[in-house]
């Protein structure tokens, strides 16, 4: 696990807006079409759309919690190396896995380059899209959680942030698409 005490880069803007804790909303129901977006997804340099993921195949949003390139969450740090060691097995089932996080553009790029990212990483340093999928937020960053979307767009699967289980693991994932 990547360790550091650099700190630079933490205190921000994103920082103080999502200081206060406020919990995840389960107020996106299972059936729901999911909220569509665009983000630019810096592992291939490229602005995606949402829908125009979920048309060709079932997609695993992954919200993460990467607070600098330098700082990652102790419990989405595991679960970032899980799912991009499992992307292509994921990719090898017709399912794209698309993980957001609150870092700006050139901090997910160093994100990136240092954890040799395949999987799509969209940066979201607004935190907007975390907001309309009610992830809720604490010290700082939006908290991770994960939804599973069908072919048409609607909420399949979706695992909100718990200390006792902070994220959905690669196998649950697997078995619920």
């Amino acid at each position: 696990m990547l360790t550091s005490t650099d700190f630079t880069g933490l205190i921000n803007k994103r920082f103080f807006g999502n200081f206060l804790p406020i919990p995840a909303n389960n107020c996106l129901p299972l059936g729901a079409t999911a909220p569509d977006f665009i983000l630019p997804d810096i592992t291939h340099n490229r602005l995606l759309r949402l829908s125009d993921c979920w048309k060709q195949k079932p997609v695993i949003l992954a919200f993460t919690r990467i607070f600098t390139e330098k700082q990652y969450c102790p419990f989405c740090y595991p679960h970032i190396i899980a799912l991009n060691q499992y992307y292509e097995k994921f990719v090898e089932q017709g399912i794209e896995v698309l993980m957001i996080t609150s870092t700006a553009q050139k901090q997910s790029q160093i994100v990136v380059r240092d954890l040799e990212l395949k999987i799509p990483l969209l940066s979201n340093p607004d935190c907007q899209v975390f907001r309309r999928y009610h992830t809720g937020q604490a010290l700082g960053a939006p908290l991770p959680a994960q939804f599973i979307l069908d072919k048409m767009g609607k909420i399949q699967y979706k695992h909100l942030f718990s200390f006792l289980n902070p994220n959905a693991s690669v196998e649950e994932l697997l078995s619920k698409v």
